[in-house]
């Protein structure tokens, strides 16, 4: 582990200087090699996954483990579509002169080495190498067990990128251990070598790389989002959004899992957007109003409001108007992504405004929540602090900054 240290540290004294359309290049070349490579990819994910049912993994873990042609071009689209970015390194955020004639500007640098630990999800290796690459980081992986056979299948398309365009291979380094002692390792033996930590996993992964790391982490814990009908939400909207926001892939961080109803228009709105859930094959487990919609409806639990279910599951609510809502939300949300329906612009913008989670939608599927859907091409992940990064973490999101000053023979009196 620590020779993988210093190799990604030097590679990322490389990298900082490296030429924008030399990392492009890499980058578009590991996205080609990707497609090049599907049938390997596709063979060893079909391997994963059957070890993956074997050890009875959830239907959520298995969702994001598998790889079909279309996620693995999807995949190699964000790799070319991250190639195709401005180069964040180098950029001049901010620029002033001083009455003395000093002139300053605040100008973008990388971070150095990021360390990702990740579960299930194969992706992951191909979104954070190209991440890392294109913002002039080095990067140290390591995924789950799970996936060990397509992340290294994927990882092995960059390293022969890298090498293709004259770049260090320790430029992307994939763990080659699943012993548990790595991670160990990594959060707590690393600091001469590893800048950040970013975990994307499940709340236990997370919560363990939060409390033992000892460099910077940017991380969420879970991902209880919320959709908020409001009472002048347009009906088939609001059914249509909300069954999207829940049900197109359920096992992931921008799914929706409690579904908040305003009584003004529970009239009108609870029992079709009920049922719309139920008859797509959710489990809804509701409060007393939406219980009494239809038979099918389970009751919730205390603990299911504010539970992140990753699963064809969702906890549905009756509330007294937006600020009942935005109550709610504080109490038991997770500052992940909340949003509203509604065609009242007032109450929209008090919505995007009041409520402080990294990322308020108005009009639009939870699911949206992703650094592709943003326009990153791809994403680390989504980080819930108020440090550094937040919301979807992108090449620019992974870099620090430093102040150049340009002087003329200026001396301080």
């Amino acid at each position: 582990m620590r020779e993988i240290g210093r190799a990604a540290r030097a590679a990322a004294d490389l990298l900082a200087r490296a030429p924008a359309e030399v990392k492009s290049a890499a980058l578009r070349e590991a996205a080609a090699e990707i497609r090049r490579s599907a049938d390997a990819i596709l063979a060893a994910n079909e391997e994963d996954m059957r070890g993956a049912r074997a050890r009875g993994l959830s239907a959520a873990m298995l969702d994001r483990l598998a790889l079909d042609p279309k996620r693995l071009e999807a995949t190699a689209a964000g790799v070319d579509a991250i190639a195709a970015f401005t180069d964040p390194i180098g950029e001049v955020i901010a620029s002033w002169e001083r009455p003395n004639g000093l002139r300053i500007e605040r100008v973008r640098v990388p971070l150095g080495v990021i360390g990702i630990i990740y579960e299930s999800r194969p992706n992951v290796t191909a979104d954070a190498g190209a991440l890392c690459l294109k913002s002039g980081n080095a990067a140290i992986l390591r995924g789950g067990s799970e996936s060990a056979r397509s992340s290294a299948a994927i990882h092995a398309c960059f390293a022969r990128a890298l090498a293709t365009h004259g770049l260090p291979e320790a430029a992307v380094q994939l763990v080659p251990t699943q012993d548990r002692e790595a991670v160990g390792i990594m959060l707590g033996e690393m600091t001469e070598f590893i800048d950040v930590i970013v975990p994307r996993g499940g709340k236990g992964l997370v919560a363990r790389v939060q409390q033992d790391a000892r460099v910077p982490v940017m991380a969420h814990l879970e991902g209880i989002c919320h959709t908020f009908i409001h009472a002048a939400a347009d009906l088939e909207m609001a059914r249509s959004v909300t069954l999207n926001a829940k049900m197109r892939r359920t096992g992931i961080c921008g799914a929706t899992e409690t579904v908040l109803v305003d009584r003004a228009c529970a009239a009108t709105h609870l029992e079709p957007v009920v049922k719309a859930l139920l008859d797509a094959g959710c489990e809804v487990r509701g409060d007393a109003a939406a219980q009494a919609v239809d038979s099918r409806v389970k009751a919730a639990a205390d603990d299911d409001f504010g539970k992140e279910f990753l699963d064809a599951i969702v906890a549905v609510k009756l509330v007294d108007g937006i600020d009942a809502a935005l109550e709610h939300i504080r109490r038991f949300g997770s500052a992940h992504t909340d949003a509203i329906i509604t065609d009242d612009a007032a109450a929209a913008e008090r919505f995007l405004n009041e409520l402080d989670s990294a990322i308020v939608m108005h009009n639009a599927s939870t699911q949206f929540a992703d650094g592709g859907e943003f326009g990153m091409g791809a994403e680390i992940g989504i980080a819930t602090g108020k440090i550094h990064a937040r919301g979807p973490v992108g090449a620019a999101e992974l870099t620090s900054y430093k102040y150049r000053v340009h002087g003329s023979g200026q001396t301080r009196p």
